[in-house]
């Protein structure tokens, strides 16, 4: 596995790992007694920090102010700044990655300002009655004069309370197959928050439900084409689920690595609890379930930079996001009992994890949908893009 990874690769993982610890890691706590919710301008000094440590826009390409890194070299960034918990890595500088389609006025706007971590966008697909559905959504784009107005509302719209610019994935003239993506500042007239919701986890921005109320857009505000929507959406799918992958990596060292060591410190009936056999198997099943894990995501993070194409990355995304997920939330669980009532005290950092690993199984599409991605292919293409020899 270490022939993976270049000079290059091991300072970016370096940088990462020491901003995490430096900038990230020290804002659990205050980010857990106010809830989540950090302001902009409260933030700024984070995003300023990564753009000072180079880690600011690492999917984006150099000539729009981006890091352009390898998909290998960001998911060893992913992982490093997922050990944070309540949603911290949000704070780092990471545009969407279809925001690289824009048009040159487009770019100039928005782009190259979130490079240097001035402003964000929110990517709004998900609604009351469609997630991992695009087809499904309700949200239209009515042709008027030389543009358009939006209507619709958009729910779990990560970070859309804190972004300038709304991503918004709508149907022109209300047809499935048309979709498109506008971009419509936050500030438009028409544009509003209308609820902003509390969860299971305390996330560092909020996850609000957004209404757009006749919008007027102009056709300059369509990021791709009519009827690109979906092909960039997906392009979205693919990067945020590997994103997702990376974190509950990261989540489940810093889960396994926490348990590891009170189990060598605790003792019990006159012994350590690493000595009983119970807590040693589950500290083994933790570090195979992250071995299995790195091993996964690397290998596909290093395919896709060989060139990898578009539909093996969307079907074996499906599969590491499913994966991932659903052992990280077994790692954490496990740490959680390793450590006992400890464990379930919200200042100990595997008690915010237990709450920030189980959305993982839920965002950017359900565990369910990635099996059912994952069996259709199967039926349709055979074992291929999921196993070498058949």
């Amino acid at each position: 596995m270490d022939e993976l990874f270049t000079d290059t690769d091991r300072d970016i993982r370096r940088r990462a790992a020491e901003f995490t610890d430096k900038h990230l890691i020290p804002l659990e706590e205050p980010t857990e007694e106010r809830g989540g919710h950090w302001s902009w301008a409260d933030t700024q000094h984070v995003r300023d920090a990564a753009v000072d440590y180079g880690l600011s826009a690492i999917n984006i390409k150099k000539e729009y102010g981006g890091q352009e890194f390898t998909v290998l070299q960001q998911m060893l960034v992913h992982e490093e700044i997922g050990r944070a918990t309540n949603g911290l890595f949000a704070l780092l500088p990471f545009p969407h990655v279809p925001l690289q389609h824009g048009t040159e006025e487009q770019i100039d706007r928005y782009l190259r300002p979130m490079c240097a971590g001035k402003i964000r966008s929110a990517f709004l697909v998900t609604e009351e009655g469609a997630g991992s559905d695009p087809r499904q959504v309700k949200t239209k784009a009515m042709r008027k004069g030389n543009g358009f107005v939006v209507t619709g509302e958009k729910w779990f719209a990560t970070s859309a309370d804190v972004s300038q610019v709304q991503i918004v994935h709508a149907h022109v003239d209300d047809d499935p197959d048309q979709p498109t993506l506008f971009l419509i500042p936050t500030a438009r007239e028409g544009v509003s928050i209308k609820e902003l919701p509390t969860f299971t986890h305390n996330y560092v921005f909020g996850h609000p439900m957004m209404a757009f109320d006749e919008v007027e857009v102009g056709a300059d505000e369509i990021l791709g084409g009519v009827g690109q929507g979906y092909e960039l959406t997906k392009d979205w799918f693919v990067e945020a689920r590997l994103e997702i992958c990376a974190h509950c990596i990261g989540q489940s060292r810093r889960a396994a690595l926490v348990a590891n060591a009170y189990a060598g410190e605790r003792e019990q009936f006159g012994q350590k609890i690493q000595d009983f056999q119970a807590i040693r198997f589950m500290i083994a099943d933790m570090a195979v379930a992250i071995y299995a894990m790195q091993s996964m995501v690397y290998r596909l993070a290093a395919d896709i930079d060989r060139g990898a194409d578009r539909k093996t990355a969307h079907a074996q995304a499906s599969a590491a996001k499913l994966f991932c997920s659903e052992q990280a939330g077994k790692v954490v669980d496990s740490a959680v009992q390793v450590l006992g009532g400890r464990g379930y005290m919200r200042k100990n950092p595997v008690e915010r994890l237990y709450r920030d690993v189980r959305v993982e199984r839920i965002w950017e599409g359900t565990s369910e949908v990635q099996r059912d991605v994952i069996g259709r292919m199967v039926a349709k293409r055979g074992l291929g893009r999921y196993s070498l020899w058949d």
